[in-house]
């Protein structure tokens, strides 16, 4: 086991004198669970969140959408659950389960009447979901890309041939990028609770960003 900065890294050898089992993968998933139940706050959120996603998708019945969502969470979501309940789920869990309705709600554009950022569970993802699917972090609205990095990408510093890989930002709508410039970034961050996040080659394709520095 191996520690870093944003975790461990574990590693489990395989014995060399047996055959690999049929259907072997070479990566695992690993989750760390809070065993604490969820809290109400937790719960209130998920709720909130299904509500809106009812309604989005044509007032369907709380319940039945409920069951509907957690039946897409364990499906598509990464997790290793196979069911649970949101009356006595682990606190992981439910943080999982906001999250997927969060990314939910960033991908087919739910209007839930209140910033995302303020249900958010794990902000870092929040995040990156929102950068992802070009949405202000803030509000909600289609996004542009903020530098957090140092001088501001495009005075004295073209976008096109500097390595955006690593790079912090935030993607946020023309009133907030101007407000950002405004009152200040650590000021904006204060406000609205947000954390930029690091540019991926994920984030990098969807905003047509240069990945490698020239030579």
């Amino acid at each position: 086991m191996e520690e870093r900065d944003n975790g461990l890294i574990i590693f489990v050898p395989f014995p060399h004198d047996k055959k690999k089992p049929e259907g072997y993968q070479s990566v695992v998933g690993v989750e760390l669970v809070d065993k604490r139940h969820i809290s109400a706050d937790q719960r209130k959120k998920a709720y909130v969140l299904i509500s809106y996603i009812a309604a989005w998708w044509g007032y369907t019945p709380l319940e039945a959408m409920k069951e509907m969502l957690k039946l897409m969470f364990i499906g598509e979501a990464e997790t290793l659950r196979r069911t649970f309940s949101l009356s006595n789920c682990d606190m992981t869990t439910a943080r999982l389960f906001i999250t997927y309705l969060i990314d939910f709600c960033l991908l087919h554009g739910v209007d839930v009447g209140e910033p995302l950022y303020q249900l958010s569970e794990d902000i870092p993802r929040y995040v990156w979901a929102c950068l992802m699917n070009k949405r202000c972090a803030v509000c909600g609205r289609k996004a542009e890309l903020h530098h957090c990095n140092g001088s501001v990408v495009g005075m004295g510093r073209n976008r096109k041939e500097i390595c955006h890989i690593g790079m912090r930002a935030l993607p946020l709508c023309r009133e907030h990028h101007t407000e950002i410039h405004n009152v200040g970034q650590e000021d904006f961050l204060r406000r609205y609770f947000l954390e930029p996040v690091k540019i991926d080659e994920r984030i990098a394709d969807v905003y047509r960003l240069r990945k490698k520095s020239r030579r």
